[in-house]
């Protein structure tokens, strides 16, 4: 499937127009406007494909946002934008029903990945996997079950459980890697290809409680009563993560998210004490050694982190939908760039009121350094309408035509100043 133009991936598909009204401010002469496409199956024949981490003039849109350079609109995607909300998944998922093949399987990595890309044209085509996918590849074997979830039957806890750990072997992350060549191979450079990691401390509350937990009260317990094994713990994760993340841009991600889901359970002070030097260490290494390739961070509740979570070192901070976005971006300053943050639940109000929500986020976030995105991610069971058109409303704003009479926050204030 080529997509030396914006329509080729189209051309052998049933493609449906929403035919939807933009409001002023926004382009007149859209690309690719409200375009729902289901593909056929294709060849994902891997093939040699080199990935240098370097900057390029040719950045996908997404990329340019990240590092803060001048774009005409904000770029979008969505978390969980590949999953569950889709008919074509469903159907894809009563075929395969094991949620590891799905996510273990290249073939299915691929088709499941492209799916939006196809259906909605995202500025953003994240890989379809989960932050534990790596845990077998460093000695933490798990399962998923249908109704508690990621199961760990071995947890680590002592010392001893430390010793099942060995360094990562990429060999047990084939089909990942693979995936990513497929990925950036098919979208080129029409959109940026994604990869993302969990970050330690959150990846060891799945390994220290064993699972999904709604109280953290054995991880948090360990800080105080074996606080050497769960540094140790931490550590481990962090080298490991920091190769898997170079694995991923070596095999075709232009961009990075980290995943501290769970460290918004943690109070401040002790965020900074385990979670936030982990991360650091990760940020710092992989810049050594893919010095631009952007990092995204993202905790879910992380109103109370956003001046700490900018000290890590990330490119871009993501907002979920409870920090006000004018709010964030004053917190933040203009040094990094940001991401977010519609409220998941806006996809299922009226259309019209969902494009109210895009331009105040967007106006709030400002003309540069802005990714457009949820607060969360994708609900089940979220209208692909409301989608179709989340992505059809980013497409269409204009910066020039939005902040026609916007002055930089730093000339205003000298001119307040004179």
């Amino acid at each position: 499937m080529s997509l030396s133009s914006p329509t080729s991936a189209c051309s052998s598909s049933r493609c449906y127009s929403s035919g939807l009204s933009l409001p002023i401010g926004f382009r007149s002469n859209p690309i690719n406007v409200g375009l729902v496409c289901y593909p056929k199956r294709h060849n994902i024949a891997a093939r040699k494909f080199v990935v240098a981490c370097s900057s390029s003039s040719s950045d996908p849109l997404l990329v340019k946002a990240a590092k803060g350079q001048s774009v005409s609109r904000p770029p979008a995607w969505m978390m969980r934008q590949a999953g569950r909300y889709m008919a074509v998944y469903q159907k894809l998922a009563k075929k395969h029903p094991s949620f590891r093949e799905r996510s273990e399987n290249t073939d299915l990595i691929v088709e499941i990945s492209l799916q939006p890309w196809q259906a909605f044209r995202p500025d953003g085509v994240i890989i379809f996997s989960d932050i534990l996918t790596p845990l077998p590849a460093f000695g933490v074997p798990f399962d998923i079950e249908e109704v508690k979830g990621p199961v760990i039957q071995s947890p680590i806890r002592t010392e001893e459980d430390l010793k099942r750990l060995h360094a990562i072997d990429f060999e047990k992350l084939q089909f990942v890697g693979d995936s990513l060549k497929i990925l950036r191979r098919e979208v080129g450079e029409h959109a940026a290809v994604l990869g993302f990691v969990g970050a330690p401390w959150t990846i060891a509350t799945y390994i220290v409680e064993g699972g999904t937990t709604r109280t953290y009260t054995v991880i948090k317990n360990m800080c105080h009563t074996a606080p050497n094994v769960l540094r140790a713990l931490l550590s481990h994760l962090t080298k490991a993560i920091t190769e898997y993340v170079v694995y991923q841009v070596e095999h075709g991600a232009h961009c990075i998210q980290i995943f501290d889901s769970w460290g918004g359970q943690l109070t401040p002070e002790m965020w900074e004490r385990w979670s936030k030097p982990y991360i650091e260490e990760i940020i710092h290494a992989v810049k050594k050694r893919c010095p631009d390739t952007p990092i995204v961070f993202y905790i879910n509740g992380n109103g109370g982190l956003l001046e700490r979570m900018k000290g890590t070192g990330a490119d871009v901070i993501g907002l979920d939908w409870t920090v006000d976005m004018a709010d964030g971006r004053r917190r933040l300053g203009s040094e990094v760039s940001v991401q977010g943050n519609v409220d998941p639940a806006y996809l299922f109000s009226p259309l019209p009121a969902l494009t109210e929500e895009i331009e105040r986020v967007v106006k709030c976030a400002g003309p540069k350094g802005h990714i457009l995105n949820l607060g969360h991610g994708v609900l089940v069971g979220t209208p692909e309408e409301a989608v179709a058109h989340f992505f059809e409303t980013a497409r269409n704003m204009d910066y020039q035509t939005l902040f026609q009479n916007h002055v930089p926050a730093k000339k205003a204030e000298s001119e307040l100043v004179a």
